[in-house]
């Protein structure tokens, strides 16, 4: 549980930090859709380097225990998504999936996916 807290916080710092970027000076130039593709790359390597930094220092004594680490991550990463959906935007869920841009919103999904495996994709072979 302790890797997914910690892979959950690395991942969240970057992408705070980057979504703040992507909406105070990429999306008036670019657009809501383009700025957020632009932040997908970035976001990938951020969890790339991250799940690889947990895997490094917290090692499992068995594989699936990284997978138990993505599912925490991911877990807490849907809940801090819902307090900011429905606690500082003020709006509700359907709101918040009928206002997404199919594109960039079918890229989320995919890279929430890529975010929890992560860590036993890159755990393979080790243990502790």
């Amino acid at each position: 549980m302790f890797r997914g807290v910690v892979y959950f916080s690395l991942v969240f710092g970057v992408g705070f930090m980057l979504g703040t970027v992507r909406v105070l000076a990429v999306e008036p130039r670019l657009g809501e859709r383009w700025a957020e593709l632009a932040e997908a790359p970035l976001m990938l390597i951020a969890l790339i380097l991250s799940a690889r930094f947990v895997v490094r220092r917290f090692p499992a004594a068995h594989r699936a225990s990284y997978l138990v680490s993505g599912a925490v991550a991911l877990s807490l990463l849907v809940l801090a998504e819902l307090f900011v959906v429905l606690g500082i935007r003020g709006i509700s869920i359907s709101q918040y999936v009928a206002e997404r841009d199919p594109l960039a919103g079918s890229l989320y999904v995919v890279m929430l996916l890529i975010f929890a495996v992560m860590p036993w994709f890159l755990g393979r072979g080790r243990s502790a």
